[in-house]
């Protein structure tokens, strides 16, 4: 029976107060956060003109007699 590994096993070799953030860890959450609205904002500025013909009134016709 010594070949079983139960999971009350586990707590004893991989302690959860052993899980925190270092600092490199923390600085990578936060580099993509920062390069995810860095992207949005990009993708917005390229496609702005698009988003904003969409909801434009279209121009009324000049009618010249």
């Amino acid at each position: 029976m010594s070949g079983e590994v139960r999971t009350s096993d586990w707590k004893e070799v991989a302690p959860m107060d052993l899980a925190y953030l270092d600092a490199g860890s923390g600085s990578l959450i936060v580099q993509a956060v920062v390069g995810g609205v860095a992207g949005v904002a990009v993708a917005t500025r390229l496609y702005w003109r698009r988003l904003v013909a969409r909801f434009r009134k279209p121009p009324a016709a000049n009618q010249q007699d």
